[in-house]
């Protein structure tokens, strides 16, 4: 693959390579994830490695066959989205999540700009947990594990926002009285349907619920390896 057309990217993850190069995990609208390899950018001569930092928008062109491709030209898109504490740890976490999801060159533009939407709202510096939650269900979605949110499973019946349900995996929502497990109350399910950002902030309840499903969701495809970005949330908040 060759060209010289410039592409939208995010970087996802960078790591020095040799002596004076980087290797580079990108997504693309366009290409998906893609690996980069960006060679001479940390010589003295080069500005491009303070260009090619997480969280900076990007338009890039390379070329290459195969599963490393050579990076070409790269200039920025837009300002670069200053997120600090909470929202930057989060922000690696997308990242983190995208990196061990994601197959390379399976283009997924709706989650680009999902991806895109999250990291602006995180600059904002407000409901980054359920920033983090609407990005965990699209995410599901455009993979092809969408979750069951907006009715039972078993009578596909709307659910009743005051019901409590149990979230089975592979199928769905059932009245707690049907199932054992965490009960989710039904506006909770209901909430992340909606997949709207609020007026104002969320109910910690349904934050601690959501939080429960879509860490239960995302374990079956994250595998046992931890997320590194996780256990940095759990240094820094000392729980």
């Amino acid at each position: 693959m060759s060209s010289s057309q410039l592409y939208p990217i995010h970087i996802l993850h960078r790591t020095p390579w040799r002596d004076t190069s980087l290797l580079i995990e990108a997504f693309s609208p366009e290409h998906g994830r893609i690996g980069l390899v960006a060679r001479g950018v940390r010589g003295k001569r080069s500005h491009k490695a303070a260009l090619l930092q997480p969280f900076q928008p990007l338009l890039a062109s390379w070329a290459g066959r195969g599963d490393l491709l050579s990076l070409h030209n790269v200039e920025p898109d837009g300002p670069a989205q200053s997120l600090h504490g909470a929202a930057l740890n989060s922000g690696f976490y997308l990242n983190e999540l995208l990196l061990r999801l994601l197959q390379r060159h399976d283009p997924h533009p709706e989650l680009y700009q999902a991806y895109c939407i999250a990291l602006l709202r995180l600059q904002s510096g407000e409901q980054i947990e359920w920033t983090l939650r609407l990005f965990e269900c699209e995410l599901l979605e455009q993979l092809g594990y969408g979750l069951l949110l907006g009715c039972a499973a078993d009578t596909g019946m709307a659910l009743e926002p005051l019901q409590p349900y149990v979230y089975l995996p592979e199928r769905g929502p059932i009245p707690a009285e049907q199932a054992e497990g965490r009960v989710l109350q039904g506006k909770t399910l209901l909430r992340l349907a909606e997949a709207q950002w609020p007026a104002s902030e969320v109910d910690p309840q349904l934050l601690q619920e959501a939080k429960y499903l879509l860490r239960q969701s995302l374990a079956r495809y994250l595998g046992p390896k931890p997320l590194a970005s996780r256990a940095l949330f759990q240094t820094v908040s000392g729980q």
